[in-house]
């Protein structure tokens, strides 16, 4: 799933000011290339960074520390933690289907304020449930099972738009740019989580009425935010995927920017840009999924590597929040610090990304990432793991996550052709989302059947298998650029 002062080597040259120009949508012209100019350009970007800012306090309300919390109050048990975080994958499943129907449409704005606009507001649901609660109205396991209900809803209508954006994204961010550019957008997203995380989770921990209608405020607040970002897309350039599709079939043309030299910096954008994007040696690769080796081998690589991460990670937070008892307050305090180190090290990722490429970086951050599991095997309830041990694993967390969610990203982007891009992602995020579920739906078993030595297990297992991931990139060294 954004504006702060963050020193960087060189400051980059965006900013979040008066968003004011209205969405222009690309139709045919007589010309030879459809072109957006470089103010459109730059108000897109900061339009989608502003997004990013709002979404992050919608994604706060409706999932992570705080739903799980909510869970926890009803007495859930961990096969429905497990069910919360396979959920979202699971959906993943209809993401084709989702690109297939955004590629007959004729604009990305309304598609997606179709699919996303339908998807946050069902949530609204949630909230008349927990006034329902309150008020006697449900019992704890009716509304579990009207979280998990909405959960199911909200994501796959959700999904239906999420491959489509993505493709609407990837169109508008010139290529030398996107490492520094997703960097800084993610960093700023992470840094509103940072900041937004541990006030939500005192007005919940603290709240008259108690937790669980404090979690209402916070949803209902979220629901707001998450509303006003998708306002935010109302001034990107609009794409016709139809054209998109057409004007790639029809051409070769690469883009065309009007500079003497690659832009340095976001801010650094040329006069006009041609689209689509300038393609890289793996987006000439023939468009058929099955004969593009690249494409292949980063679905083998994606699919396991989210298997093997889900195995273990819908635990940990259950871990603190039930095994050590922690209060919730503690608990965002804990994941704020880890979404700090996220939003410092994404500036640094991006940055190095666009110099060395994505692969060096998967490999490396993912080895890092594969030791977690044991690492927590090793937390307790000791002051000393308390103020010391459990800060530092977060801040660890944290950093080399930025690496992982900013790399697959931008390495899945450079080996999809332009031509049906929106496919192509939904055919990952597929491919993910079923592997990341069976991995969450599994440990959810083991951990609830097989009693704490059941956990540990899984947790060794998840070490093992993310690092057996990690062989289709180190083979494949060709993988991106």
């Amino acid at each position: 799933m954004d504006s702060s002062q963050i020193e960087t080597g060189a400051p980059l040259s965006i900013e979040i000011a008066q968003i004011a120009s209205p969405p222009i949508t690309l139709s045919p012209t007589s010309t030879s290339t459809p072109r957006i100019s470089k103010d459109a350009i730059r108000t897109s970007l900061r339009a989608s960074t502003v997004d990013g800012v709002f979404a992050a306090v919608f994604s706060i309300g409706t999932g992570g520390i705080l739903l799980g919390n909510l869970l926890v109050e009803l007495d859930a048990t961990p096969v429905v933690f497990g069910m919360v975080s396979s959920i979202p994958m699971l959906v993943n499943l209809f993401q084709p289907m989702g690109a297939y129907l955004s590629e007959r449409s004729t604009s990305r704005f309304q598609y997606s304020l179709r699919t996303h606009g339908i998807a946050r507001l069902l949530w609204l649901i949630l909230v008349i449930g927990i006034v329902s609660f309150s008020g006697g109205g449900l019992n704890s396991n009716q509304l579990v099972i009207l979280s998990l209900l909405i959960l199911v809803c909200s994501h796959f209508i959700g999904g239906l738009g999420a491959a489509s954006w993505l493709s609407w994204i990837a169109m508008l961010v010139p290529r030398q740019l996107r490492g520094r550019y997703f960097g800084l957008r993610n960093s700023i997203a992470n840094f509103t989580e940072l900041v937004s995380l541990p006030i939500a989770g005192l007005a919940v921990s603290h709240w008259y009425g108690g937790s669980i209608q404090g979690y209402g405020v916070i949803l209902f607040l979220g629901i707001f935010f998450g509303i006003v970002s998708l306002g935010c897309q109302y001034f990107q350039v609009d794409m016709n995927p139809q054209l998109q599709n057409t004007y790639y079939a029809n051409s070769s043309q690469t883009t065309e920017i009007k500079s003497d030299s690659v832009p340095n910096e976001p801010g650094e954008i040329s006069e006009a840009i041609s689209l689509p994007q300038m393609p890289t040696p793996q987006n000439q690769i023939d468009s058929s999924i099955w004969k593009n080796s690249n494409f292949l081998v980063f679905l083998l690589y994606f699919g396991s590597w989210t298997f093997a991460v889900n195995l273990s990670a819908p635990f940990f937070n259950l871990y603190l929040l039930d095994t050590l008892n922690l209060d919730v307050s503690w608990v965002t305090f804990y994941n704020s610090l880890r979404a700090g180190a996220h939003m410092l090290m994404l500036i640094v990722w991006g940055r190095l990304a666009d110099k060395i490429g994505n692969r060096p970086i998967l490999i490396t951050t993912g080895i890092l990432i594969a030791v977690i599991p044991w690492l927590w095997l090793r937390m307790g309830s000791s002051p000393l793991d308390l103020w010391l041990w459990l800060p530092l694993l977060h801040i660890f967390i944290g950093a080399n996550w930025g690496g992982v969610d900013l790399c697959n990203n931008n390495l899945q982007i450079e080996i999809a052709p332009v031509k049906n891009q929106s496919i192509y992602f939904a055919i990952a995020a597929a491919v993910a989302g079923a592997s990341g579920a069976l991995g969450a739906t599994i440990g959810g078993f083991i951990a609830q059947f097989a009693g704490s030595f059941g956990i540990a297990e899984v947790f060794v297992v998840s070490g093992i298998l993310r690092l057996a991931s990690l062989v289709p990139l180190i083979v494949k060294k060709d993988l991106g650029s």
